[in-house]
């Protein structure tokens, strides 16, 4: 069974910084686009950053100069490194992947479980 595992979300002042990472486990054959999505009370889940096999980037405009998205693809893990954080960035920050189970040799989209992220003024 494939799942998505993240850690490294927390309490941050603002102008602060965290490190997410998210590991892909189980039974996996290849793994295609890995992103980060957040969502804040009352709001839909939105796209922050995401990134192809290939390296290729894409990040929301909101967190372009701050944010920056990476993968270890022998560890199969994505990361968000989030720096000069601002209040509005506090939301649950859930890791998204397209990947091919060997089991069933077809792509599906899995999802983390989500690690909130808090950032006080």
């Amino acid at each position: 069974q494939v799942q998505l595992v993240e850690s490294g979300g927390g309490l941050v002042q603002a102008g602060g910084s965290l490190r997410l990472s998210c590991a892909a486990s189980g039974s996996i054959g290849r793994i295609n686009a890995m992103g980060w999505y957040r969502q804040a009370p009352g709001t839909q889940r939105e796209l922050v950053a995401t990134i192809s096999s290939g390296g290729s980037t894409n990040a929301a405009d909101s967190v372009k100069d701050r944010f920056t998205i990476s993968r270890d693809n022998a560890k199969n893990t994505v990361y968000l490194q989030m720096n000069n954080l601002k209040p509005e960035d506090t939301a649950v920050y859930y890791c998204n992947a397209d990947i091919l189970a060997k089991a069933t040799l077809m792509f599906v989209e899995y999802w983390g479980q989500g690690t909130q992220v808090t950032v006080s003024s």
